[in-house]
């Protein structure tokens, strides 16, 4: 194991700080409909209906504040605010194009 320490908190591995960022329910659903286009708060909110709404911003924060998505705000009115992954955020894709192929395989077997 390899014990290592970011931003004042400590990791026995790598792939715990890599869930730091990724890990958890809604943080992956928010990146996978990301990965092909760039989605205002309201779309995002009608492609994941479960999350709620103070649990999507919270997500988006802390995604946006990881570098990992990018929030455009579009000074107009009404305003208009859209998020898309940053390059950053973009070398994600094939391990969550991975994780669903996965799952993908997995529910066929399991469905049988």
């Amino acid at each position: 194991m390899t014990n290592f320490t970011v931003r004042n908190k400590s990791y026995n591995c790598y792939i715990a700080f890599t869930l730091g960022f990724i890990g958890g329910k809604w943080k992956t659903l928010i990146l996978w409909n990301l990965i092909d286009s760039k989605k205002r708060f309201g779309e995002l909110r009608k492609i994941i209906p479960d999350c709620s709404q103070r649990m999507l911003t919270r997500q988006l924060r802390e995604l946006e504040q990881d570098g990992i998505v990018a929030r455009k705000i579009y000074k107009q009115i009404p305003p208009k605010v859209e998020y898309s992954l940053t390059p950053e955020g973009k070398t994600l894709t094939p391990i969550l194009r991975l994780a669903c192929n996965w799952g993908t395989k997995r529910a066929n077997v399991m469905t049988k």
